[in-house]
């Protein structure tokens, strides 16, 4: 009896001890979580109004949002009386074992970070990696996200975009289109050009200040080859 009295009495002394620590933690992460749902949206507008650009701005909000999870979570553990020594010890172990499993995301963290303090590239841009072509809509802490003309999201690794050969159309706001076209041997060239030239002068979305290339590039058995090289915004 002595025992069972001794240990309900323990018993008893730990949850008066601990359970208003507990309900604090709780109330603590409850009220923490339900700000963080609301902080993309005000950390976007500041981020904004400080003039932090479009690439940089879902980069910083993705990276800074679990960081102010995990400080949170901290608190929490913190109020319950858990020693902070041992807990750096047991999440530097956890570190150090997800990190060993994510060598590969590791890499692509370390790739959006290089992209983002060299300004390789900027949101809105249209770039080509390999055969695959979109407007760069972010630089994510994994992934980059590319909007292509048909309506479709691309999620590239950022390895493979520091990696490969990329193709920017957008550095010099303008882009010369290669164009071909064909005429059989029996049509006169200098008809057919005065055509593509009137043509080309009626469509809005070329340059009209600049020359416009109009040559032929290949004869073949049945027809020869033109070549049309216009001027246009990127964004075209």
């Amino acid at each position: 009896m002595n025992k069972v009295e001794h240990y309900a009495q323990l018993i008893l002394d730990n949850v008066v001890f601990f359970a208003p620590r507990i309900l604090a933690a709780i109330f603590v992460l409850w009220i923490g979580f339900k700000l963080l749902k609301k902080l993309d949206l005000l950390l976007s507008k500041n981020l904004e109004r400080l003039r932090i650009s479009d690439t940089m701005r879902p980069f910083t909000i993705l990276l800074l949002v679990p960081v102010l999870k995990i400080i949170l979570v901290w608190i929490a553990v913190s109020i319950l009386g858990v020693q902070l020594s041992e807990l750096v010890m047991v999440v530097a172990a956890m570190s150090f074992a997800i990190g060993l499993l994510l060598q590969g995301r590791l890499g692509n963290f370390a790739s959006g970070i290089l992209m983002l303090c060299l300004k390789c590239y900027k949101a809105h841009n249209w770039i080509q990696i390999d055969n695959k072509f979109g407007k760069l809509e972010g630089i994510g802490i994994f992934n980059t996200l590319l909007a292509t003309p048909k309506n479709k999201t691309l999620s590239v690794p950022n390895t493979k975009i520091k990696d490969s050969l990329v193709t920017r159309f957008s550095k010099n706001g303008l882009v010369r289109l290669e164009l071909n076209t064909h005429i059989p041997y029996a049509e006169y060239f200098s008809k057919v050009r005065g055509m593509i030239t009137t043509v080309r002068a009626n469509t809005p979305v070329t340059i009209n200040g600049l020359a416009t290339e109009i040559g032929i590039k290949n004869f073949y058995s049945h027809n020869i080859t033109l070549a049309i090289r216009p001027y246009v915004l990127s964004d075209n």
